[in-house]
């Protein structure tokens, strides 16, 4: 079913406007990671950016906010979104984002990775509106539909909880199974070429990950915290962000853990993340791009559009994250050539409207008219 939103044309300055504003509130975090460096920036992801590469990115950031924001004035009746754009450029200039510089930074036990939610979120606009733009799958759903702030938030929280995610799981995996004396199958992945590594890292997580996806969508009570997640309408760069802190809690725990105690490197571990962020981003996005013989090699929107289909038949299939294969060995791939589903959702489910209401609903409600799990309904 086509998405009949209203989108935003090119020449009315609406999109000139949304990008001053998301440039200048980028602008003005980034300021605060420099400020306070320690308990805003995550070490691990420090090693990968230099201080002179973000300095160059807030200046650029800074001064685009005031150039779109300038067209925005030029092309769009209405002042008001420009204006906003204007005055997030210019507490950005006074808070000092034309003369702040990096400094040392001192060594903490825990701190907010909003760094990497601002580089994150930077690269997936780059990336996603222009391919969403270029090749969509629903050609009238828009960037901004009415589901939009809802995703943005999970976005952002799921983003900067990572680190938090990461500490939280790694001192009770070295404490549960420390003793198992893993040293040779660590000396051995130490040892292993980084592509293969790398490789091994994504099977084994995917493997993990797969178990705990399919455990979700197999019982009742769990099932509820994550059709938070199915309960999208609007496939886009944004939707795969929208889960339950239970579920993304326990699937990245469920993740995480083989990879600390089996001795991945931190390299391995980083460049899994990053891979990670940007195809779970990549296989929710509103793209009729198929990747043709890849598709049957690493999964794709094609693929995981049919794993939130609305059609309740095909329900319990493609749970696999990267490898189609891990559905193909248990019984649960599905991807017809060049068909797509009829649309995503559940049909027979009601769900609030906000982030914080989807928050606790699931603790207090049952979102679904009957108490039939997925894969119960693709039976009936």
């Amino acid at each position: 079913m086509e998405k009949r939103n209203k989108r935003m044309k090119i020449g009315q300055g609406r999109i000139s406007a949304a990008l001053s504003i998301f440039l200048g509130t980028l602008s003005l975090l980034g300021i605060l990671c420099f400020k306070f460096p320690e308990q805003l920036t995550t070490p691990e992801f420090r090693e990968i950016y230099t201080i002179s590469m973000v300095e160059n990115l807030m200046l650029g950031g800074i001064i685009l906010t005031f150039v779109f924001a300038l067209v925005s004035l030029l092309l769009n009746k209405s002042k008001k979104l420009a204006v906003v754009g204007i005055c997030l450029g210019v507490a950005a200039i006074i808070l000092g984002g034309f003369t702040i510089e990096g400094r040392a930074v001192e060594k903490v036990n825990w701190s907010i990775g909003l760094d990497w939610l601002i580089l994150d979120l930077l690269v997936m606009v780059l990336i996603f509106i222009p391919i969403e733009l270029a090749f969509p799958k629903h050609k009238l759903q828009t960037k901004f539909h009415e589901e939009w702030r809802t995703d943005l938030i999970y976005f952002g929280i799921s983003h900067l909880a990572i680190q938090l995610f990461g500490v939280i799981t790694k001192k009770p995996a070295v404490a549960f199974f420390g003793w198992m004396n893993l040293d040779e199958i660590h000396h051995w992945i130490s040892n292993l070429p980084f592509i293969i590594e790398l490789f091994l890292a994504l099977f084994i997580t995917d493997l993990f990950q797969y178990w705990a996806h399919r455990f979700f969508h197999s019982h009742h009570y769990l099932w509820r915290f994550h059709s938070i997640h199915h309960s999208t309408q609007n496939m886009d760069w944004l939707a795969g962000s929208r889960t339950h802190f239970i579920d993304i809690f326990f699937t990245r725990s469920i993740t995480y853990i083989p990879l600390y105690i089996l001795g991945f490197s931190s390299l391995t571990f980083n460049v899994y993340i990053l891979f990670i962020a940007v195809h779970a981003v990549l296989i929710h996005a509103n793209t009729r791009i198929n990747f043709g013989f890849l598709r049957y090699i690493i999964t794709t929107p094609q693929y995981h559009h049919w794993h939130h289909c609305e059609e309740p038949e095909h329900y319990g299939n493609n749970f696999a994250v990267v490898f189609p294969f891990i559905d193909k060995i248990f019984g649960t791939y599905y991807l017809p050539k060049n068909k797509w589903p009829k649309g995503t959702g559940l049909i027979d489910a009601s769900f609030p409207k906000g982030f914080v209401k989807q928050l606790i609903f699931p603790f207090t409600k049952n979102p679904f008219k009957n108490d039939l799990l997925p894969e119960e309904k693709s039976k009936r």
